[in-house]
């Protein structure tokens, strides 16, 4: 971001679409990717909601109660740490910036924002945050079949990226918007896997 590393890619995206977001409105990215990748990351937590409650009430599924309730939380609290924050930092999206067409001029993470401007609602990138919560499948993995957490970590990553980089492609976000969506799921679900595995464990 203080680099300019944002700017350089988003021109280079803004200039590949003809100097304007040609693919803002296009289906793949806004009904296929956007869309429907939401509704796919709500019906996966639907999903592990049911697997969850299923757990507790059953004792065969014993084993599974605490992992799949941590799941659930990763991504509550992964999604929800990242809507917060995007309504805190008031972070223009690329469209909304005159270099790319917009009315607003850039103004930084920790600069003063002018009294008169709106506010902007672009950072971190919420929708992102639909894939990368899913990176706490890492640590999910790890607490019932260890050897299925690289497949874990790649199903969070690659669906975040997808989600991230249809984004950046309607001019919605910038790369760090995304970059800083994915440290905010990790650290979230590091954070809540070592409260779990303290509560889980069993008394002596």
């Amino acid at each position: 971001m203080s680099a300019g590393g944002d700017q350089w890619l988003a021109d280079q995206i803004y200039r590949l679409e003809g100097h304007q977001w040609a693919l803002q409105n296009a289906w793949v990215t806004t009904h296929v990717i956007h869309k429907g990748g939401k509704w796919l990351s709500a019906f996966a937590t639907l999903l592990a909601l049911v697997a969850c409650f299923h757990a507790w009430r059953h004792a065969r599924w014993r084993t599974w109660r605490w992992p799949l309730l941590y799941l659930v939380l990763a991504v509550a609290l992964g999604t929800g740490m990242v809507s917060l924050l995007k309504s805190l930092t008031h972070m223009d999206c690329p469209w909304d910036l005159t270099r790319y067409g917009g009315l607003r001029e850039y103004v930084g993470l920790f600069a003063t924002r002018p009294a008169d401007m709106p506010r902007g609602m672009c950072f971190p990138a919420g929708h992102a945050s639909a894939g990368y919560a899913w990176v706490s499948l890492y640590f999910f993995a790890l607490m019932v079949r260890p050897a299925w957490r690289w497949r874990g970590l790649a199903v969070g990553l690659l669906a975040g990226a997808v989600f991230g980089f249809a984004q950046q492609l309607r001019g919605a976000h910038f790369l760090s918007h995304d970059l800083w969506t994915l440290v905010t799921c990790w650290t979230v679900a590091l954070g809540l896997y070592l409260v779990a595995l303290a509560v889980s464990r069993p008394a002596h």
